[in-house]
């Protein structure tokens, strides 16, 4: 027997209950973070299984949002979803509802390892390949979204440090599956790069989330960046964060503005670098007329002591010099104090008794001629003591 304390439903009751149940005490909007183990596509109706691994729950995406959204999932994928229930009272399905979808960091992860690699693969990914950035850019051109604040910014910069840059400005998406629309910019730019006299490109978006910069890990995209004809810099999110486009760039900013600020040279600095020149070249002309001035004064006076006359007076000073040399040497001095000199009948000059003989004849030379004498005895020289 059946107690009447026990409610009783009819089906179609039973399921209003629960529904009524479910909207009064479940949240509005929930995130989720799952991954999808299949999706499928039915009347264009995007219909996903999600699973932790433990439990699985359907979830659908209805085809008015899912052409809004700029991400597709696929099988295996890691998401968050932003989503509310589904209750269908008819059939008491339980489903999930997808208001918006992104890629976790796993999936966002798991596809900038696949492409790095297939890139250093292919021998894209090489220090060596990396060119280097023109000093003094005639034209440049930014790809980014217009209108932003880091399109503003980098502008500003760009004004203040080189105006003397012309920079052209192409549009372009930044976020979702838009690597399409970004090569057809790519491949228009190649095509009126030499036209323009465009020597480097910026690719630049402002900041979000790693998971909004997913675009930049795209195979095909990063395979045209690798080979643009002119050097490309990146400045795509924050300073932390890395994509495989940083990668195959020629050069990687930390942001927008530091892009401008890597490739475009500092008038102030500049202009500092060319007072410090011309001071340089000041110091330089004055020491060569300096240098100058003083190898003519040596000239001059050289010249000056080269004239006849000053060559004559100081032969003159000279010859004066050796006279009185000749002076302080000459024998007529020792003579005309009482000295002599003695010589043999061969010349040779008579120094010691010893060098004497009885009757030999010598000469005694005095200050006025020479005396003829005739040795008849000698007499040794006894010192006192």
């Amino acid at each position: 027997m059946i107690s009447n304390s026990i409610p009783t439903y009819s089906v179609q009751e039973l399921n209003a209950a629960i529904g009524n149940l479910l909207e009064r005490g479940f949240a509005p909007r929930f995130l989720v973070e799952a991954s999808v183990s299949k999706s499928q596509l039915k009347k264009g109706h995007l219909w996903l299984t999600l699973t932790d691994g433990q439990s699985t729950v359907t979830a659908v995406i209805w085809s008015s949002t899912l052409k809004k959204l700029n991400y597709k999932p696929e099988d295996s994928d890691g998401v968050v979803v932003i989503g509310k229930l589904n209750f269908w009272q008819a059939r008491a399905t339980l489903v999930v509802q997808v208001l918006d979808i992104r890629p976790s960091i796993s999936t966002v992860l798991r596809q900038f390892e696949l492409v790095r690699d297939q890139l250093l693969e292919e021998g894209l990914i090489d220090a060596m390949r990396k060119r280097q950035l023109p000093s003094f850019p005639k034209a440049i051109t930014i790809l980014t979204s217009v209108p932003s604040s880091a399109l503003a910014d980098m502008l500003r910069t760009a004004k203040e440090r080189w105006p003397l840059t012309t920079v052209y400005i192409y549009p372009i998406p930044v976020q979702g599956e838009v690597h399409k629309q970004i090569q057809m910019a790519l491949d228009k730019l190649n095509a009126l790069h030499e036209e323009l006299g465009i020597e480097a490109i910026i690719l630049a978006r402002g900041g979000g989330s790693r998971e909004d910069l997913m675009v930049f890990d795209n195979l095909d995209l990063c395979r045209d960046i690798a080979r643009f004809p002119v050097p490309v810099i990146t400045g795509l999110g924050h300073e932390d964060d890395l994509v495989v486009a940083d990668l195959v760039a020629d050069h990687r900013a930390a942001t927008p503005t530091a892009a401008i600020v890597d490739l475009l040279p500092s008038r102030e600095a500049f202009k500092v670098d060319c007072a410090q020149r011309k001071q340089r070249l000041k110091d330089y002309c004055s020491w060569v007329v300096r240098k100058e001035e003083q190898c003519l004064k040596e000239r001059r006076k050289k010249f000056l002591s080269s004239t006849p006359l000053s060559i004559i007076k100081s032969q003159r000073i000279k010859l004066k010099e050796k006279a009185k040399l000749l002076h302080a040497f000459f024998p007529g001095r020792f003579f005309s104090n009482g000295f002599s000199i003695v010589v043999n009948d061969s010349g040779q000059v008579i120094r010691s008794i010893h060098e004497a003989s009885l009757n030999q004849n010598l000469m005694i030379e005095v200050v006025d001629g020479s005396i003829k004498v005739n040795v008849r005895n000698t007499y040794l020289k006894v010192e006192n003591k």
